[in-house]
C-alpha cells in the first residue's frame, strides 16, 4: 500500500503543476528590464541606413520602443493602432524596431500600412532585440525621460493596453 502513496503523491503534485500553468498567460511573460536603464545600442535606421539611431537620443522624453518586423502576422493586428494614435495627434513618440527582417521589406510595409514611427532602426541580426530579451515579436517598451523602461508588452497592443496602460502610465511618467 506505501509504495503507491509516493507515486500518487508526486501524480498529485504534477497536476497541481500543470494547472496553475494552464490558467496562465502565456503571453504574460515577465521582463527583467523592466525597472532598469533601457540597453545602450546604436544602429542605422530603416530609411536612411546612413542614419543611425540610439536611446541616448531620446534621452529627457518618455517613448514607445516598438519591436516589429514585416513577417510577423501579430504586428499586422497592432500596427493600425499605432497609425491611428499617431494620426490623431498622438504626442508621445514611437520608435520602431525593424526585428530581423530585410530593409525592402520593411519599408514597403511602412509605405503600404503606414508608419507611425518617428523612426526606425533595423536590427537586421536581432542584436538588440537580444539584449531587451525579445522572444517575439511584437514587444513593445515604455521608455521614461531617464532611459528607464517603465512597462512591457508582449504580443499585440490592442486598444485596451493602449489606452488602459500604456498612455496613462506616459502621461504620468512625463509629468
Amino acid at each position: 500500500m506505501n509504495r503507491f502513496l509516493l507515486p500518487l503523491a508526486l501524480f498529485v503534485v504534477l497536476v497541481g503543476f500543470l494547472a496553475v500553468g494552464l490558467n496562465r498567460d502565456p503571453r504574460d511573460v515577465p521582463s527583467p528590464l523592466v525597472g532598469k536603464p533601457a540597453p545602450s545600442f546604436e544602429v542605422p535606421q530603416v530609411a536612411d541606413p546612413g542614419q543611425t539611431f540610439s536611446p541616448k537620443q531620446m534621452l529627457g522624453k518618455v517613448w514607445l520602443l516598438n519591436v516589429w518586423a514585416s513577417w510577423c502576422v501579430s504586428c499586422r493586428q497592432e500596427h493600425p493602432i499605432l497609425v491611428e494614435y499617431t494620426r490623431n495627434g498622438g504626442t508621445m513618440p514611437i520608435i520602431g524596431l525593424n526585428y530581423k527582417d530585410q530593409r525592402s521589406d520593411g519599408l514597403n510595409w511602412l509605405q503600404q500600412l503606414g508608419d507611425p514611427y518617428l523612426l526606425s532602426a533595423f536590427d537586421a541580426d536581432g542584436r538588440v532585440g537580444i539584449d531587451y530579451g525579445v522572444y517575439g515579436v511584437p514587444e513593445s517598451y515604455l521608455i521614461d525621460k531617464a532611459g528607464v523602461i517603465r512597462f512591457k508588452q508582449t504580443g499585440p497592443i490592442t486598444p485596451e493596453v493602449m489606452n488602459g496602460k500604456i498612455l496613462p502610465l506616459a502621461k504620468e511618467l512625463d509629468q
